[in-house]
């Protein structure tokens, strides 16, 4: 880990500047949080809707409660799942400087503790939370290589460079309500997984949250169009395949895991989007991927990228 560039990209953040950095899911798009021209720029180089709500990542739960309330529910779910893929809707304290401009006007903000040692390198000392969505174009592939982050991002925004992202798709998102847990986005998380802390609880799968990003229909994208649970493979097709069968492409196969294991796809799905993307294919063909666990994730972002 260079610690000079962490040093600089400190630096950065602390005069209002952005800064592009990894974390285990995908690399990050980081401003201060608290700075309302800091998270406008974030919009603004994204071309990201002001609707669409950005996540806070904290060094340590003591910064989470500086600005937030946290019932029984929410504090064990903290304790037991961050650092880590989760990312807690909490509802701020009056004298939170986070800016509304992070959750478009809402008291209600996601919150999260990576777990990823250049992330929470560059989170510790801060005194602020970085907003952070993914380091890529509003509705574009999220990145989990540091080769496949925008050639145009990179050039204006300083990055740290980090090792591929050990889970490959974006933090779950959830919700306490009451004694019950809201789910409001899927992601690196099951709903087996928080239920395995919360045994005594209940979990409702929400669809359309406005408080929640990920949500928009057309989302996780790539310049080439996708069909999906694909049972013949056209010619100007390349092919992003799933475990064993006879599922062939005359141009390109990628296979997410021949094993047929959904975390080994889930860490490779948004590199072969971008290698597809730059490869001499002319549209992407993909296999089906079960729906259970892992897999309701991965189907719901290949879903959202191939709405035309």
């Amino acid at each position: 880990m260079n610690k000079n560039k962490i040093e600089n990209a400190k630096k950065l953040l602390r005069s209002g500047e952005l800064v592009i950095f990894p974390t285990e899911t995908v690399y990050g798009l980081g401003a201060n949080a608290n700075d309302k021209n800091a998270v406008k720029k974030i919009y603004n180089i994204k071309k990201r809707p002001a609707y669409n709500p950005i996540i806070c990542h904290f060094a340590n739960i003591e910064e989470v409660k500086k600005n937030f309330h946290l019932n029984k529910l929410e504090e064990l779910l903290a304790k037991k799942l961050w650092p880590g893929p989760i990312t807690l809707i909490l509802k701020k304290r009056n004298n939170s400087k986070i800016s509304k401009l992070v959750s478009n006007n809402s008291a209600y903000v996601g919150c999260r503790i990576p777990n990823n040692q250049i992330a929470l390198q560059l989170l510790k000392n801060l005194y602020f939370p970085l907003a952070a969505p993914s380091a890529n174009f509003s509705e574009r592939t999220s990145v989990t290589r540091f080769e496949d982050l925008e050639k145009k991002l990179i050039k204006k925004i300083f990055t740290i460079k980090g090792e591929q992202s050990k889970l490959g798709l974006e933090s779950t998102v959830i919700k306490v309500k009451k004694n019950n847990i809201e789910l409001l986005r899927l992601g690196s998380i099951t709903a087996n997984d928080i239920l395995k802390v919360a045994s005594k609880s209940k979990i409702k799968f929400i669809t359309n949250s406005k408080i929640s990003p990920g949500n928009l229909k057309k989302h996780y994208a790539t310049k080439k169009k996708i069909r999906i649970n694909v049972k013949k493979i056209k010619d100007d097709e390349g092919l992003i395949n799933f475990g064993k069968n006879n599922l062939r492409s005359k141009i390109i196969n990628l296979n997410l895991s021949k094993k047929g294991n959904l975390k080994e796809a889930s860490k490779n799905l948004f590199h072969f989007l971008h290698k597809l993307d730059k490869s001499k294919c002319k549209k992407i063909a993909i296999a089906p991927i079960p729906k259970i666990e892992l897999g309701l994730t991965i189907n719901d972002r290949i879903k959202r990228a191939s709405k035309k």
